[in-house]
């Protein structure tokens, strides 16, 4: 299995990555994809690369919700994040990283402080998208209250390779993202979350991936998320599709390697 989408460079997993780490491959995860939530965890996201190579898959990238003065996650993340500091490591490392993410937008009342917050994450996930396009590389998407507004941005900029994690609107808004051959990752927390539940039973197996979110969306709210869980998902949406488990981890495996290049066949 592929855990496409977690965070694994969290503070949470700041004592014990390496045991984390040996369960999810004892439990049948063979890659993870890492993501950070903003410059200041890059490096520790490369660092964790090249400890555990053959498992842990490297993306770049700035998350729509940033951290603020207090040192907590609570605004709208700002053109001033998109730094040339910014562009030139993602540049750097792009023969190691397989995606640009966490990018995206988050239209959660309690992050838009001012009337150009929508306005400047627009701007910052577009420059992204446009980034992403000149790599050649997918993206791996935000879209916590803005569903629709994160599908028509990526339809017109034109993006081709896109993974919506967690994806949280409508079951008719994903539909357009599957007519666009968008995927969708499922986190363990699908079996608390009758709205996940929707999506795995209307969107095609073809457009489906897995996920855990690590540290978070775990399948009890605040018990710590780690990709051993990944079997969680798994086994939903084998029970939703009426398929085998082993079906949903071989197509969804296919669907990865499909969507991240450097993930060996």
């Amino acid at each position: 299995m592929i855990d496409c989408h977690s965070h694994l460079a969290d503070e949470a997993f700041k004592e014990d990555i390496d045991d984390v780490v040996a369960r999810a491959i004892a439990a049948g995860v063979k890659q993870a994809i890492v993501v950070p939530e903003g410059e200041f965890q890059f490096r520790d996201v490369i660092e964790l690369h090249q400890r555990h190579p053959e498992f842990i898959l490297p993306g770049l990238g700035i998350h729509p919700v940033q951290m603020g003065e207090s040192g907590n996650f609570d605004r709208s993340a700002l053109l001033s994040d998109w730094t040339p500091q910014v562009i030139a490591s993602i540049q750097q490392h792009k023969a190691s990283i397989c995606c640009i993410g966490e990018c995206g937008l988050d239209f959660t009342p309690y992050y838009i402080k001012s009337a150009g917050d929508k306005d400047e994450q627009r701007q910052v996930f577009k420059h992204q998208v446009d980034l992403a396009t000149q790599l050649g590389l997918p993206l791996n998407v935000h879209s916590r209250s803005a569903g629709k507004h994160v599908i028509d941005l990526l339809a017109n900029a034109g993006a081709k390779k896109v993974l919506l994690h967690a994806f949280d609107a409508k079951v008719s808004t994903a539909l357009k993202g599957v007519e666009l051959g968008y995927f969708f990752s499922i986190p363990p927390s699908v079996v608390r979350s009758p709205q996940k539940q929707k999506l795995v039973e209307k969107i095609p197996m073809e457009n489906l991936l897995l996920e855990t979110d690590s540290p978070a969306l775990g399948p009890e709210k605040q018990g710590r998320n780690e990709p051993s869980n990944i079997n969680i998902s798994c086994e939903y949406i084998a029970k939703a599709k009426g398929i085998s488990r082993e079906e949903v981890i071989d197509t969804t495996t296919r669907n990865a390697q499909a969507l991240f290049g450097n993930i060996p066949h």
